[in-house]
């Protein structure tokens, strides 16, 4: 395979695309500035094989981008195939350019292209080619993009496209254009077999490649290529005589559509185009991955994300992301990854309960959400700091006020109300409430409900009781063991029961806050002083 960069410098997205597509087949390794400033850029930080450069530029020309880079010491070697449909009126500018080896004029079919470029590179010098005077004409002749569906990311993302294909069941190539790279997604039956880009070096992956792969950097070199060279046959080859285990070339495949795929999240996309019913290359007929873009996106985190210990951890929990058209496909996660997902919803839920429930790191739930959270699986959402109450109130008009109190975000309380008995039940079971906040009622004397009395001892050890009485004057007295609770009388307002909830969090002298029940007379003074009794 031919390891040669070619470096286009042209406006003409046209230009490009063909260049780039026609090369990349050929085996180059392609790369693409649309301006003189991106060229001049890319030209000495790469250092190409060649430089395809078109003469007329916006606001320059090609025999001054030319000469800048040329006369920096690290260009100076860098030859040049100068293109423009000016013929002769530009290229004599360029005759006293040693650098410039070939002419390649427009418009220009494929074949001359290739013939043109792989002459250059051989050769290191040809004659300028001579034709006749002529006027502006079509760039490209005889070149029919099959491209079904194309355009920017100005309205739609890489995650909704990708969604869109596989909802559809779709087949083809789906070509990426980054700020520097293009990225080429393979898809069969809408789901992603193989992710190729022949404008980012094997060496840039084999930097980010797991121990156990390092062995196989080499073949890189055909992987991330298009697979339709012939080098790429020979190598399909050494599968068909079993030289090649196929699982560990998978796992190199993956690990390969993983890195790519993270790059398309983590730079700028440009524009994409979408060539339906093309054929999957037979490399990747032979080993597809048949993944999802999240399973991407959470391989790519595990290996190529860092963990960061967050300090907001404690105070933010992951929520399930509801869209509209989103896909669910998960292949490509693992049992682990799929479990997390279940014990994700519309409640914010923190990541070390998060890391509990599944047994695995901390470390590992952070950079599987971050994976999640790329494809707009996830979201952050900030924790209640507070706590939660269960109140049981079947009072209409108080029933109403608690509700207010619990949906204003201002307060530290959250929690659900209830209005009769079997509610209170079903809410004791499924809530770690910190506070229970329930009716008295009775003929002789106010009594708890049958559920909590009969458990009152089990229950006031782990949770703070208050309750919530009827006016003084028309109810009967507290039953016996029931003064040393907190007790607010109706009518009552928000802030009486804020007052009541948040008595026992108050520091003690020694400036420790309350956690437990307060005795009988403290209890009384406190309530006294805000007003509840």
């Amino acid at each position: 395979m031919s390891t040669h960069t070619v470096l286009v410098i042209d406006d003409s997205s046209t230009i490009r695309k063909m260049v780039d597509s026609h090369l990349t087949q050929a085996g180059y390794r392609v790369v693409l500035a649309p301006t003189a400033e991106l060229g001049l850029e890319l030209a000495l930080d790469i250092i190409p094989d060649i430089i395809l450069l078109d003469h007329q530029l916006p606001g320059t020309t090609g025999i001054a981008v030319c000469r800048e880079i040329i006369a920096d010491p690290r260009g100076q070697n860098i030859p040049f195939v100068v293109s423009s449909t000016l013929r002769k009126q530009a290229y004599i500018e360029y005759m006293d350019v040693p650098n410039v080896v070939d002419s390649l004029p427009k418009p220009f079919k494929p074949d001359l292209l290739k013939s043109t470029i792989a002459n250059a590179l051989e050769v290191g010098a040809m004659i300028v080619s001579s034709q006749a005077d002529g006027t502006a004409v079509p760039e490209v002749v005889d070149e029919v993009s099959d491209a079904s569906l194309s355009g920017d990311f100005s309205w739609v993302n890489l995650r909704e496209l990708l969604d869109f294909l596989n909802n559809g069941n779709k087949k083809g190539v789906l070509e990426v254009e980054l700020e520097r790279d293009r990225i080429w997604f393979h898809i069969e039956n809408g789901r992603i077999q193989a992710v190729v880009s022949a404008s980012v070096t094997p060496e840039e992956v084999t930097e980010t490649l797991p121990e156990a792969l390092k062995d196989l950097a080499p073949l890189l070199r055909f992987t991330m290529s298009s697979g339709f060279t012939s080098q790429v046959d020979g190598f399909i080859e050494l599968l068909d005589r079993k030289v090649l285990d196929p699982r560990m070339l998978r796992t190199l495949l993956r690990h390969q559509a993983a890195y790519l795929t993270w790059s398309c999240f983590k730079q700028e996309t440009v524009a994409f185009t979408f060539f339906a019913s093309r054929e999957l290359p037979v490399l990747f007929r032979r080993t597809p991955l048949q993944t999802s873009l999240v399973g991407l996106l959470v391989e790519a985190s595990l290996s190529l994300g860092e963990s960061v210990n967050d300090q907001s951890s404690g105070t933010v929990g992951w929520i399930r992301r509801g869209l509209r058209g989103q896909n669910l496909d998960r292949s490509g996660l693992n049992a682990k990854q799929t479990q997390l997902l279940t014990h994700l919803g519309a409640e914010p839920v923190a990541v070390e309960e998060l890391a509990s429930k599944v047994s695995i790191s901390l470390d590992e739930v952070q950079l599987i959400l971050d994976g999640f959270r790329m494809a707009d699986w996830v979201d952050k959402q900030v924790l209640s700091q507070g706590r939660n109450v269960v109140v049981l109130e079947s009072d209409p008009e108080g029933s109403n006020i608690l509700r207010e109190l619990l949906a204003e975000t201002s307060n530290s309380w959250t929690g659900k109300v209830v209005r009769d008995e079997f509610g209170l039940q079903l809410l004791m079971n499924r809530n770690a409430a910190d506070c229970l906040l329930i009716e008295v009622n009775g003929d002789d004397e106010l009594r708890l409900p049958n559920c909590i009395e009969s458990q009152l001892g089990k229950i006031s050890e782990n949770h703070r009781i208050c309750l919530i009485a009827g006016p003084l004057d028309d109810s009967p007295p507290l039953a016996k063991g029931l003064q040393e609770f907190p007790l607010v009388r109706r009518p009552y307002s928000v802030g009486k029961i804020l007052a009541l909830l948040d008595v026992n969090d108050q520091p003690d002298d020694q400036g420790n806050a309350g956690n437990e029940n307060k005795t009988m007379n403290g209890v009384a003074s406190e309530l006294v002083t805000a007003g509840l009794k």
